[in-house]
């Protein structure tokens, strides 16, 4: 019998097998990707500054059946990443995937802004997943198979500009540059390099925004869906860019935002 479209098209978001070191995951968009790597079957390694915190949702995410570890580290501390790294690998193996979410905002006119939090924004949102990325991959392409994924977090902010926050999309516009670096230095090894630029999606660090009389309903009626984006929503674009369906995509941001960096 002829094979139908159906037959021949198997897409495979399958994350069996794989070692996922998720950044910044002990809330936010964080915790929904490294969820939902582990629900796609990965082994999944959250991370944050927080050890009670990565303890119990250690524990909560394995009542539910899902294999969890943590790294306690704040990836700010960048003469620390090396040595901290390599204990991690000794304890858990080599990532297959690295998402890199860690990130903070600094809401501010570059007049205003004090120097020494610029420096930390750029040492955090910038520097840690550019030298985690680095010692991530060095570390993929000394295993006998060198395939890999790196997914970097960026940002609609680092396409756009906008009164009054200054810094935030310099460093994001970077985070752009370096998945567009990756992918052409680790692709020919193997590794691809793919971001997500997430638009307004209802988190923790957005709720004052949320609940601002006048800023909150601007971004309700620019975007054309209507609406926040709910932090779910992020983890269909994360697990696909990690699994074998995205076997051939390498380089992109995939904009998840609603349209909302569409509109004028």
């Amino acid at each position: 019998m002829k094979e139908t479209c159906s037959d021949c098209f198997k897409p495979s978001f399958s994350l069996a097998g794989r070692i996922a070191l998720v950044t910044g995951s002990g809330a936010g968009l964080g915790l929904v990707v490294a969820k939902a790597y582990a629900a796609s079957g990965a082994s999944v390694i959250l991370n944050g500054r927080n050890l009670l915190r990565l303890q119990s949702l250690q524990a909560e995410l394995a009542e539910q059946g899902l294999a969890v570890q943590y790294w306690h580290q704040d990836l700010a501390a960048l003469d620390e990443l090396p040595e901290s790294f390599q204990a991690l690998q000794d304890r858990v193996g080599t990532p297959d995937i690295l998402f890199n979410n860690v990130g903070q905002r600094l809401r501010s006119r570059l007049q205003d802004a004090n120097w020494s939090d610029i420096e930390h924004l750029l040492q955090v949102d910038l520097l840690a997943p550019l030298r985690l990325s680095q010692l991530v991959a060095q570390a993929m392409l000394a295993k006998a198979d060198s395939s890999g994924r790196i997914i970097t977090v960026t940002s609609i902010a680092g396409e756009l500009a906008r009164y009054g926050d200054a810094i935030y999309p310099v460093a994001k516009q970077g985070l752009s540059a370096m998945v567009r670096a990756l992918a052409v230095e680790f692709g020919p090894k193997g590794i691809t390099s793919n971001g997500i630029a997430p638009g307004t999606f209802a988190t923790e660090s957005n709720a004052e925004l949320a609940k601002d009389p006048i800023k909150g309903p601007l971004v309700v009626g620019r975007n054309p869906l209507g609406r926040w984006a709910q932090p779910n929503e992020i983890a269909g674009a994360a697990v696909f860019l990690a699994s074998p369906s995205a076997s051939y995509v390498n380089g992109h941001i995939l904009v998840v935002d609603g349209g909302f960096s569409i509109t004028f």
